[in-house]
């Protein structure tokens, strides 16, 4: 067991326990590839560490060792291309098995990693590489992915390399034969080509609804913070499969397939489908007789359309979800097909999970749960103040100066004066909103700029959306502020129907009724609006933000 080598304690007998004498010892050189991967190689050459497959019927399993050797040959090359401590690699691998080999290499090696999604574009591609210097790029070989590399290359100088898995293409360097001319002994570096743990190792861009892209960096001691995401949140086990649902260029894929889990020991289960297909998702979670899960809600939503009680989901013992909030009807019949609850979590591309469901206390259907030990949350004003029990106020992380958080993100890369901004002051204003209620729970409202303000009341769209998801003709719903003349702003609903049902003027009635029953009436959507689709950020977040945009972009070509 690794735990005890970072944890002075890792039994808590209540929240409150937990919350006070939770602490992480983060060594000075702590580095994942060496003190992870290569301890539990050391310890037991059979441990399994990762179970994969695809859609076409492949399926590669590794244990610990065979990943410590693996990432010592792609750390043999990466370094024989000139790739040292410092130097940034993107990596665009959607979730295949060379995604894990790789990013351990590059630990290894001190290398600054940039996870990418297969949704990027031309534009997309330069733009990161010109922000960040990248180096190199690994990405899959496909009719789409690999051609908006070769077509950024001219506009992104600084890309000395690009290497392709799954397939060769010419002009590009193939992985696989290059780890086949590598040795698998990699010497851990020393002297100045060592890592620290406040090096930089990983940096995401972040999918934000509106401008561009920041870029948050994490440091090397970012994966113990994952040690609360995967044991006291997901509840993973040693030697059991964890699943956590997400493509390799997200964030959540850190929190969820890789670091917590490997650092408690658990095996990862990667499902590489080639498009999300909610039947085929539960045959896989069947088949491998996984033990912990995490999805976003939405993936939640899409297979309460199958037949859930068909498949035999008896073995998974603990359900998770986080990315947008979790609306109390989905977790109500995912209880009755499972007899179980789904805990939520709440955090940010920024952090490791900053609020969840924990084990000690029930949950209340609905609520973010309680503080991470890690971080003092305060709900704070516009004015910096602490607001009281049950007022909304943003969520801020305090003393983030003085005693920064382990897994909270150091900075934004290449970029001091927004660091200073965000990260020298008394507190991180994280710019979501919530309230607390007497019991300590905390209710998510939504981002600042998603609050609707309506006739002088405040309407968080989580509690409206909450109330639409209720109707059976519902499968997914965003509630907006559009502009209005008289009220400055008014609910709006931008809906998906379920299967079977078509938009009407009895139906939008029917929905507008059905929320004045279920929260204060001044609340419902006097306009509801009915779309195949929702925006969605690579994240899988509603864009809440473009749907505004493009309102407000009607009323003023409307007026002009």
């Amino acid at each position: 067991m690794l735990l005890d080598r970072f944890l002075p304690r890792i039994e808590f007998e209540s929240y409150e326990d937990f919350k006070q004498n939770y602490k992480v010892n983060v060594p000075e050189n702590f580095n994942f590839g060496f003190d992870i991967v290569d301890e539990w190689a050391k310890q037991d050459e059979n441990k399994k560490a990762l179970v994969w497959c695809n859609d076409h019927d492949e399926e590669k399993i590794f244990t610990f060792k065979d990943i410590s050797l693996l990432s010592n040959k792609a750390a043999n090359y990466f370094k024989s291309i000139g790739i040292g401590k410092g130097d940034v690699v993107m990596m665009i691998l959607r979730r295949r098995w060379e995604y894990w080999v790789c990013a351990v290499g590059l630990h290894k090696l001190g290398a600054t990693m940039i996870p990418g999604t297969l949704q990027f574009a031309k534009k997309d591609i330069v733009y990161r590489a010109n922000a960040a210097d990248v180096k190199a790029i690994v990405c899959v070989n496909d009719d789409y992915v690999a051609a908006q590399v070769e077509a950024s290359l001219p506009q992104a100088p600084t890309i000395q390399h690009h290497i392709v898995v799954g397939e060769k293409r010419e002009g590009w360097d193939f992985l696989e034969d290059e780890l086949e001319r590598q040795s698998d002994v990699f010497e851990r570096p020393t002297g100045k080509d060592a890592t620290t743990k406040d090096d930089i190792m990983l940096v995401y861009f972040t999918s934000g609804t509106t401008g561009m892209p920041k870029m948050v960096q994490h440091s090397f001691a970012h994966p113990l913070g994952h040690i609360v995401t995967a044991k006291y949140w997901h509840q993973v086990q040693e030697n059991k499969l964890h699943m956590s649902v997400t493509d390799s260029g997200w964030a959540k894929f850190g929190w969820g397939k890789i670091y917590g889990q490997w650092i408690c020991g658990a095996v990862v289960f990667a499902y590489d489908m080639d498009k999300f297909v909610p039947a085929k998702l539960l045959e896989k979670m069947a088949k491998y007789k996984l033990t912990t899960f995490c999805a976003p809600p939405t993936m939640y939503r899409f297979m309460l359309l199958e037949d859930v009680a068909s498949y035999d989901l008896s073995s998974i013992q603990h359900w998770t979800t986080a990315g947008e909030p979790l609306n109390p009807e989905v977790n109500n019949k995912w209880f009755n097909f499972t007899g179980h609850n789904i805990y939520q979590g709440f955090g940010q591309t920024e952090g490791t999970v900053l609020m969840a469901d924990f084990q000690w206390d029930d949950i209340k259907i609905g609520s973010t749960g309680k503080p991470s030990p890690l971080y003092d949350i305060k709900l704070l004003d516009s004015e910096g103040r602490e607001v009281g029990v049950g007022e909304e106020g943003s969520i801020c992380v305090m003393d983030v100066r003085n005693n920064p958080p382990v897994g909270l993100f150091t900075g934004y890369y290449h970029n001091h004066k927004m660091t200073n901004e965000m990260l020298l002051g008394k507190y991180y204003n994280t710019c979501d909103m919530a309230w607390r209620d007497s019991e300590g729970y905390y209710w998510f409202v939504g981002r600042n700029d998603d609050v609707i303000k309506c006739s002088g009341y405040r309407i968080g769209p989580f509690e409206v959306e909450s109330a639409m998801l209720e109707h059976d003709a519902v499968v997914e719903c965003a509630i907006t502020g559009a502009p209005d003349p008289v009220r400055g702003q008014v609910v709006k609903a931008t809906v998906v129907l379920k299967k079977g049902y078509e938009p009407s003027p009895e139906l939008i009635k029917e929905l507008q009724d059905h929320v004045k029953h279920s929260t204060a009436p001044y609340k419902y959507p006097r306009i509801i609006e009915f779309v195949d689709e929702l925006p969605k950020t690579i994240g899988g977040k509603i864009k809440r933000a473009q749907i505004r945009h493009e309102d407000e972009e009607a009323v003023r070509v409307r007026d002009y």
